[in-house]
């Protein structure tokens, strides 16, 4: 039988080839796609290619809608979070190849770019993405090897990182999960409050309600706050899924950034992690190498190995994807401030 492009997949057999890949990661499960299906102005596909009912790749983009305004045709795009999975086999590539190709034929102008954000060293499958069209570009990243003793990952810290901690115990700073729906607002407010100060779009509240709601029953997701007495004061949402720990979203209220809550806050995450068999926390991105990116400087203080497993992106319409830049600034400007949901 030939190898056949679908777009459904019986969930036990996407699971299992998800589960059983050595580079399946949490944003290729059906969970994730529940996830991003819920959420306003994103709109989940699954393409697989299938051969003997087995899938050989899968392909996960998320259409993203920036905006309902006229900006909307020079904002949306695809992104797929975790990239591309593969068979480790010459039908696996040759099943790729076929996947983005018929993706490709299909989708046409309707997106301006996808792009597909790396966990992993995708090198043995770089010749297919680049025949694809899919240009790679360096992107950085830092993970935290969890399984030394604790003592180690602490003398790994800088100088500066451990006075943190240690700063912020004397504040009287508190960690300590939050179980309550209800509350994933108080979560969404404070991640919020950093996406406003640097004129970044932050995803619809539904996102966070639909993640919580989906993913924290299942044990792959973790909402971390740190408070002073009654107020919280940072929060942090973290994705948890075979032997990794991502660090998905991140926030605090600068009001008390002398007192230091995040350094506690991710100090107690990795002390968490490693009793209970993570093997790494993945820092969740550090940038392009060539462009100043100020949170890799508070990354590189946590002992990590800093690895460039980069980025792909395939253009669908060139002449409106430069036209989208000026677009991209305008809205940065005048829509993606005090975003809030009450």
């Amino acid at each position: 039988m030939s190898i056949s492009i679908e777009r459904t997949l019986p969930q036990d057999e996407w699971r299992r080839f998800v589960d059983e890949h050595p580079a399946g990661n949490i944003f290729h499960t059906p969970e994730m796609f529940q996830v991003f299906s819920l959420t306003q102005g994103y709109r989940p596909e699954l393409w697989a290619a299938v051969k003997d009912g087995r899938p050989l790749a899968l392909f996960l983009p998320v259409r993203i809608a920036l905006t309902s305004h006229w900006l909307r045709r020079f904002t949306s795009r695809a992104v797929i979070y975790g990239s591309v999975l593969c068979a480790p086999t010459i039908q696996g590539k040759k099943a790729l190849a076929a996947l983005l190709h018929q993706y490709k034929q299909e989708v046409k102008g309707a997106l301006l770019f996808t792009e597909l954000r790396n966990l992993s060293d995708l090198t043995d499958i770089q010749p297919i993405l680049n025949e694809c069209g899919f240009s790679p570009e360096g992107h950085l990243n830092y993970l935290i090897d969890l399984e030394p003793p604790a003592e180690t990952i602490w003398c790994r810290l800088s100088k500066k990182t451990r006075q943190h901690v240690q700063k912020a115990r004397r504040c009287n700073i508190t960690v300590e999960e939050m179980t309550e729906a209800e509350k994933i607002k108080i979560v969404y407010k404070l991640i919020n409050q950093v996406y406003n100060r640097v004129g970044v779009p932050l995803p619809s509240f539904t996102l966070f309600q639909s993640a919580f709601d989906t993913l924290f029953p299942r044990g792959m997701l973790r909402a971390v706050v740190a408070r002073v007495d009654d107020q919280y004061v940072a929060a942090n949402l973290l994705l948890t899924y075979k032997d990794v720990i991502f660090d998905w979203y991140r926030g605090s209220d600068r009001t008390f950034s002398s007192c230091y809550p995040e350094p506690l806050m991710i100090w107690e995450i990795l002390q968490w992690g490693r009793e209970r068999g993570f093997h790494w926390f993945d820092f969740g991105g550090a940038g392009k190498p060539d462009e100043d990116y100020g949170p890799r400087v508070f990354k590189s203080r946590w002992g990590g190995t800093l690895v460039n497993y980069g980025r792909n992106t395939y253009i669908h319409a060139p002449i409106r994807f430069k036209l989208s830049r000026a677009g991209y600034q305008i809205a940065r400007k005048f829509l993606w401030s005090n975003t809030y949901e009450q």
